[in-house]
């Protein structure tokens, strides 16, 4: 009887202790769950404090203490190549899948076709602006960073025959091996427009496409749930090189970038509104605030589709047809912040790396961008594999990408916040354009 107790109390005692075990595991998921969804919700303000701390420590202790400069160095190092290793995937991915989401919009009709003339003509225009400004300016000149040197070379530029040829990769791998993001751009071009074509025989590697994509994206946001430990390690050996001058240059550069932002918004999109949509420009700004402001908040695009619609809707009396179409197909495509800001920085860095980026170059740059735009998500940080791409085409130093992302916040409100109006603008053309037409 003893043992069939003692036998009883010990099984009871093991089915509290597993039950507790199971409980306290509970717990911990839980409290896992509230830390990831805080830490996403200020991972800005994280990314500010790895920089502020990462420029302190870069100016007051790295030349002091010689093992902060070698730990920073292997983490920063391990972080670019963690955040590089799915570039090139992604990069492929992203374009074919967007390629085809056009391809599909295309057949919606009259909306979307004018949509793309509009997003195209004022992304033709946000190039212009980043080829001439920069070099009108000289920017980044008298600027110098010390770094190493990249181990990827420039895409060379020898004529326009050999650029033409040399853009069809013969071995798609060797591409991707090699690192020629043209060929890969090119490749995926091919690859999206024959998916379309063949329409549902290609599916099933549609499909196949997608989920790596969405693989990659998922490597890629977790790889930045370490960005502000990312840039706290890539800023501090960099600001330990430059000193002071590094703060004051990339301030400067935020300011010359913000001015022509909004100059292009309010000359671009508000003469559009004006000239074409027959709407009072300052009637147009004050309506499209909420959404403007939500951008500049949450550096998403998708995110601000809801409220991009409304505005539109209900304040500018564009009409549901026209908005359900144009605002989504605009955060997908609509990218002319994002070609100002790409052509500024590229300019930038290899002006303070002593870097010669021909005028040739860039425009090849720049219709990569374009490329590289549609299939950039719509999300915080979206722009960053794209500069990645850009600067492996300049042949820019890997440490640029440590400089770039401590920045790229405050770079990516301003370009979403303008992107945003820009799909906008293109409702209120759109809407008195058809209107016109069907009258």
């Amino acid at each position: 009887m003893c043992d069939k107790m003692a036998v009883c109390e010990e099984a009871g005692r093991r089915y509290r202790d597993t039950c507790l075990l199971l409980c306290e595991k509970g717990e911990k998921r839980e409290h896992m769950k509230k830390f990831y969804a805080w830490y996403q919700k200020h991972i800005t303000g994280a990314i500010f404090t790895g920089l502020i701390l990462g420029i302190l420590t870069g100016l007051l202790l790295a030349d002091r203490f010689t093992p902060i400069l070698t730990v920073t160095g292997v983490i920063g190092g391990t972080y670019m190549n963690a955040l590089n290793m799915m570039i090139f995937p992604m990069v492929f991915c992203s374009i074919v899948m967007g390629i085809c989401s056009i391809g599909n919009a295309k057949t919606t009709g009259k909306i979307t076709g004018y949509s793309m003339i509009f997003f195209l003509c004022t992304t033709a225009i946000a190039s212009a602006v980043g080829i001439i400004i920069p070099r009108l300016i000289r920017l980044g000149k008298g600027v110098h960073f010390e770094m190493a040197t990249s181990d990827i070379q420039a895409t060379k530029m020898t004529s326009i025959l050999d650029t033409i040829k040399n853009l069809i990769p013969s071995n798609p791998v060797k591409a991707f091996a090699e690192g020629n993001m043209l060929q890969v751009l090119v490749f995926a071009v091919v690859v999206g427009f024959t998916l379309i074509a063949v329409g549902e025989k290609g599916q099933p590697l549609l499909n196949v496409i997608d989920s790596l994509n969405e693989v990659c994206l998922k490597v890629i946001s977790t790889v930045m749930y370490f960005t502000p430990i990312g840039v706290f390690c890539t800023i501090v050996p960099v600001v330990e090189a430059n000193g002071t001058k590094t703060i004051v240059s990339l301030a400067t550069q935020l300011i010359i970038l913000y001015v022509a932002f909004y100059g292009f918004a309010i000359v671009v999109y508000g003469g559009a509104v004006k000239l074409i949509g027959k709407t009072s420009p300052v009637k147009f700004f004050k309506a499209i605030m909420p959404a403007a402001l939500n951008a500049f908040g949450t550096c998403s695009s998708s995110a601000t589709i809801p409220i991009s619609k409304r505005c539109v809707e209900k304040e500018l009396g564009v009409s549901n047809q026209i908005s359900s179409i144009a605002i989504p197909l605009g955060a997908t495509v609509n990218m002319d912040a994002v070609s100002i800001l790409m052509s500024f920085m590229i300019m930038f860095f290899a002006n303070a790396c002593g870097i010669n980026v021909s005028i040739s170059m860039m425009v090849i740059i720049l219709l990569a961008n374009v490329l590289l735009s549609v299939g950039t998500p719509g999300i915080p940080g979206g722009a960053i594999a794209s500069f990645a791409a850009l600067a492996t085409m300049a042949g820019l130093p890997a440490g640029v990408m440590g400089v770039y992302i401590s920045i790229n916040t405050l770079c990516d409100m301003g370009a979403t916040c303008v992107n945003v109006i820009g799909d906008m603008a293109g409702c209120v053309v759109l809407q008195e354009k058809i209107k016109l037409e069907e009258n």
